[in-house]
């Protein structure tokens, strides 16, 4: 009985689409369609398509298209099982026919491999009824298309999960700083939830013309193994369809999603002031992204921080965009200031940046001055203003990721940083 779709997700390569076919024979009497999602065009010939195989579709998607290209493939599919195999993955010699079954209340097979010191979980086979009655992979948007199955992964129900390790084994194992960094985080999606109630912490997201990359900023604060208190974004009068994303996520009641006439990121957040219940606030950029672990990391930190500190930061992971993909360029690790001159010769800017609210709302908010009427470096203004009056506490963790790319607002105007030293007055 044919009851299987299998659908690959970016392979690798053509070598390695290949082998995922040939790994997939001994599952030919119920393998019903092959479909292939690509980032780039990959084609077989007939030689190289197995005899088996009469038909495999090919779909061509974009890493921020996922989500949508598999729910779209979910609406036209009929079969029982939906089997998953991505980037260099195939079925391992071991896998017979017979393994591959699920009696409720068990929906989802999972197995696990190990990438260098990283076990990761993924999906293999899934109920397709499972899949359409939860929602498909509605709100999935990780930050490479790598962490994508670990990311839904974690958002199932643990209970209907059926672990059956060592199901599928690398085709090739590609040994560079930038798969290592992508496979240590997406381990973090399956990190155990935790609930530390105190000290509450809620993330603000001022949005302007980030349509690329917000969603993935906005899923980066939902998928997360502890929940913030309040997920607050406003946009900034966007031009592009950023806002149009927003409100997808609006729905969410986990979000407050707020919009005004455009007037630069200080007012923005400044508006977002009022709303806050929460004793600590991270400040999240549009175009980057959180770890699934950092509510549960900073809390801890915040745990030791002195009641005579208004701010704690830490380390940055930086990468760069390139196209559709982001490449790592490695880990700033911060340090600890004390005076104005210090901050102002930081290497990059200091961050993450999490607020204790008291402290910001007592001294006015996100400053803005009248530089560029305050539409530039309100963080620098801000941090300036705080610590006349308090500590800034440098910790040592990194859950917070940085997306270099041209079209951010300090990329553009990184020339003016010398006009607003010459600007402020220490």
């Amino acid at each position: 009985m044919k009851d299987i779709s299998v659908i690959i997700i970016f392979p690798f390569s053509q070598k390695v689409l290949q082998q995922m076919l040939v790994s997939l024979r001994k599952l030919q009497a119920r393998i019903s369609s092959v479909i292939v999602i690509q980032a780039t065009n990959i084609t077989l010939n007939k030689n190289q398509v197995n005899d088996w195989l009469n038909d495999i579709c090919f779909i061509t998607s974009k890493n921020n298209e996922l989500a949508h290209t598999l729910d779209n493939i979910m609406d036209q599919t009929n079969n029982r099982y939906v089997l998953f195999l991505s980037h260099t993955h195939c079925l391992s010699a071991s896998v017979n026919s017979e393994m591959l079954q699920l009696e409720q209340p068990k929906t989802v097979l999972t197995t696990g491999y190990r990438f260098r010191n990283h076990a990761i979980y993924l999906p293999l086979l899934a109920l397709s009824k499972y899949i359409k009655k939860i929602g498909g992979f509605t709100n999935i948007h990780p930050p490479f298309n790598e962490a994508f199955l670990p990311a839904w992964l974690a958002n199932l129900d643990k209970s209907s999960q059926l672990t059956i390790e060592n199901l599928i084994n690398p085709s090739v194992e590609t040994r560079n700083t930038t798969t290592s960094a992508k496979y240590m985080i997406a381990q973090k999606y399956q990190f155990k939830k935790e609930n530390l109630t105190s000290p509450s912490l809620s993330v603000l997201i001022s949005n302007y013309n980030m349509e690329k990359y917000v969603d993935i900023a906005v899923a980066s604060c939902l998928l997360q193994n502890m929940p913030f208190d309040q997920i607050l974004i406003i946009d900034d009068g966007s031009t592009d369809y950023s806002l149009k994303k927003l409100l997808q996520w609006d729905r969410n009641k986990q979000v407050k999603l707020i919009t005004k006439k455009n007037e630069g990121k200080a007012k923005a957040l400044n508006t977002l002031l009022p709303y806050i219940t929460s004793e600590f606030i991270l400040e999240l950029d549009a175009d980057d992204w959180l770890d699934p672990n950092a509510v549960a990391m900073i809390k801890k930190h915040l745990l030791e921080l002195p009641e005579n500190s208004s701010l704690l930061y830490g380390n940055f992971r930086r990468w760069k965009q390139i196209n559709d993909e982001v490449f790592f360029k490695g880990i700033k690790k911060g340090k600890q200031i004390h005076r104005p001159a210090e901050l102002l010769t930081y290497s990059f800017p200091l961050g993450p940046r999490i607020y204790r609210t008291s402290t910001l709302k007592s001294t006015g908010g996100f400053l803005i001055n009248d530089f560029e009427n305050g539409r530039l470096y309100e963080d620098v203004s801000t941090l300036l203003q705080l610590i006349k009056h308090s500590k800034l506490n440098y910790s040592n963790f990194t859950i917070y990721n940085i997306r270099e790319h041209q079209e951010s607002i300090t990329t553009i105007n990184r020339s003016k940083w010398s006009e607003y030293l010459n600007h402020i007055d220490l």
